[in-house]
């Protein structure tokens, strides 16, 4: 009942122009992992304990990363500069298979002003300016996928995963002109956002595409997209 009436929700907002709809090109074996709010669908095919995953904007839910883990017994390389996930990670005591790195992606190495949710309660900030949390912004170090990789030693990556509130638009980009091809692109697309809009992630979603992958996963919520590399 839940999912029936986030798609209608979907719906009305297509009939409105305010969101867009896409179906999936692609039939594959795949997988839910994690909870109803922090699960992603996964191509199950080629995952084994040595997988190498990135999982962008852990907030208060690792659901999917500690699923994956039990699952195939791998390593999570986990991101998150917002000060709160940090210490909400330090408590849980996830052991070593998780590995969190205490700073963000973004299309460029250094440092971003980090804006805060309108709502104290909630975690996840953003690298989009926000005009009514602006005295609130914190600086945070950021680097791009490709400085990330070549520090951790990793020639390639089997899942990325990308929750990082608005900041998916330029990395995508970046990703594309570095000629970084994960096996899997998991990632959350932000145009209900001020200022965003669905043409920026269609415009995303072509990209991807173009980058040589398929669509296999759409979430109800017409939010979270799933990508897997053509290997044809």
């Amino acid at each position: 009942m839940k999912d029936t009436i986030r798609r209608l929700k979907v719906l009305f907002k297509a009939a409105a122009g305010k969101e867009f709809l896409v179906k999936s090109d692609l039939i594959c074996a795949k997988e839910r992992f994690g909870s109803d709010y922090g699960g992603w669908d996964v191509a199950t095919t080629s995952i084994d304990r040595n997988s190498i995953v990135y999982s962008f904007g852990v907030g208060e839910d690792a659901s999917f990363d500690t699923a994956l883990i039990e699952k195939f017994g791998l390593a999570i390389h986990a991101f998150d500069p917002t000060p709160k996930a940090i210490e909400w990670v330090k408590r849980q005591g996830f052991g070593d298979r998780f590995v969190m790195h205490e700073y963000g992606v973004a299309s460029f190495d250094g440092a971003a002003s980090f804006h805060p949710p309108e709502n104290p309660d909630y975690v996840s900030h953003t690298l989009l300016e926000c005009s009514s949390t602006k005295e609130q912004a914190i600086s945070v170090p950021v680097k791009r996928l490709c400085t990330i990789m070549k520090e951790l030693g990793h020639n390639h990556i089997d899942i990325l995963k990308m929750d990082i509130e608005g900041a998916e638009y330029d990395v995508i980009e970046d990703v594309g002109k570095s000629g970084i091809r994960p096996w899997q692109i998991l990632v959350e697309f932000h145009h209900r956002f001020s200022g965003v809009g669905i043409n920026k992630t269609e415009e995303a979603i072509e990209r991807i595409k173009c980058m040589g992958y398929r669509l296999f996963s759409v979430s109800v919520t017409n939010q979270e997209f799933c990508f897997i590399r053509n290997s044809s």
